[in-house]
């Protein structure tokens, strides 16, 4: 991190430089907004209000011909999406759908591919995951008649703030019937070695399942390559598709034919599933996970956001992201260091994600003292204030912008002014 400068001229030139820059412009964003949350909620694009526009004008002009005619056909959609998600997430066109949402893709895919026998009755977690995924993890465990703290297995953390690898594999015990981890912890950013770890899984012959919602979008993946059984994302955090954006699944094509564990109409075969059989003949793609109808018009946003992907490539956003954080955490070690912060998440670039994140015992009320300032942070309890500067619309200016408020804020304990609490929604 000693290629950087600390001055504001040397940020502004880096922007000069950056073949980022004019996507910022892309986005809806006020001049004197700097929003350092796109690890929570992605901005709007112009381009994913103009696809929701389109597809709400097809509704209006073509009625439920929509289903089959029109730019966007409805009843292809999901499917047309994930194969213009496939490329951010490593997998085969037909490996994955955009449909559901995250938690109810996770319960779709635990209830297709945990099943208990013998001595395997036991899910491999870990501690630090996000809190639905273990909501619905212990619920399936109770489907099954198991109880979650005899059958759930969650790997320790040495630190609080990030797993070992070691330690994962070593929990892969003979007990183990599956594995749901996520790729970046969503607290400390911190980026697992998928490869490593999804290798090991199947040298045990234990089914895994990575949840990537705090990686896709923003770190490329090879799920396909490194033989992931399956995963699950959103996609309204860095993909931008809004507010309760419709979510991501994909299974390896050689699962192709297993029956989905939670079966519904729109995972049938597209050829029978007006037949209206009730017999269910489901699709022999990613589709069959699908449980019902497309939501029409939360998917439509993702229609455009994914036109800006493509023609920036997520090789080319990883590296820029990087660039960024790394930068972030060199503005913060220049000028934070006396007030008792500390980065919690990884250094390096192969484990680190999107996002940076600052820990300190004053955390909120920081957050909330930035946010006055027209600087948007996530906090996250008790002491995680996550920044993210995303490539699309986060410059290096912003960047300097927001650590230099931070100093401000410290300097004059104007954080004092404020509770050290979260809000309702942190």
């Amino acid at each position: 991190m000693n290629m950087f400068e600390p001055t504001e001229s040397y940020a502004k030139r880096l922007d000069e430089q950056d073949e980022f820059a004019s996507y910022k412009q892309e986005f809806y964003i006020n001049d004197d907004q700097i929003y350092m949350d796109g690890n929570s909620l992605g901005l709007m694009s112009k381009r994913a209000e103009k696809t929701l526009l389109d597809v709400m004008e097809a509704w209006k002009t073509l009625g439920i011909d929509g289903w089959t005619k029109g730019e966007h056909p409805w009843f292809y959609l999901s499917e047309s999406l994930g194969a213009k998600m496939a490329n951010l997430v490593g997998a085969k066109a037909e490996e994955v759908v955009v449909t559901g949402s995250t938690t109810t893709n996770l319960h779709q895919l635990v209830s297709t591919f945990f099943k208990p026998e013998g001595m395997r009755t036991k899910i491999l977690a870990d501690e630090l995951n996000f809190p639905s995924d273990i909501y619905a993890i212990k619920s399936q465990l109770q489907l099954h008649g198991l109880d979650p703290n005899e059958h759930l297995v969650r790997v320790k953390s040495r630190d609080g703030r990030t797993l070992q690898e070691d330690d994962i594999i070593e929990a892969m015990t003979d007990d183990i019937a599956l594995i749901i981890l996520p790729t970046v912890l969503y607290r400390s950013g911190q980026l697992l070695d998928i490869e490593r770890i999804t290798k090991a899984a199947r040298e045990k012959g234990i089914p895994i399942g990575w949840d990537g919602c705090h990686s896709v979008g923003v770190i490329p993946h090879h799920f396909h390559d490194v033989g992931a059984d399956f995963a699950y994302w959103c996609h309204y955090k860095y993909v931008n598709s809004g507010p309760g954006g419709v979510a991501g699944l994909f299974v390896h094509k050689r699962h192709f034919g297993i029956e989905p564990g939670l079966a519904g109409w729109f995972g049938s075969d597209k050829q029978k599933q007006f037949d209206m059989e009730h017999v269910f003949t489901p699709a022999e793609q990613a589709g069959a996970f699908q449980i019902g109808t497309p939501h029409v018009f939360s998917v439509a946003p993702l229609i455009g956001s994914l036109e800006l992907f493509e023609e920036a490539g997520i090789k080319a956003i990883r590296q820029t992201s990087l660039h960024r954080t790394a930068y972030l955490m060199y503005l913060v070690n220049e000028y934070l260091d006396d007030f008792g912060f500390e980065i919690g998440n990884p250094k390096e670039d192969e484990r680190r994600g999107g996002h940076v994140c600052l820990e300190h015992p004053e955390a909120a009320s920081i957050c909330k003292a930035l946010k006055d300032r027209q600087i948007t942070p996530d906090f996250r309890s008790p002491n995680v204030i996550r920044l993210a500067p995303v490539a699309f619309y986060v410059s290096y200016h912003d960047i300097y912008q927001t650590v230099m408020a931070i100093k401000d804020i410290m300097e004059q304990e104007c954080y004092k002014q404020y509770k050290n609490e979260r809000d309702v929604i942190a």
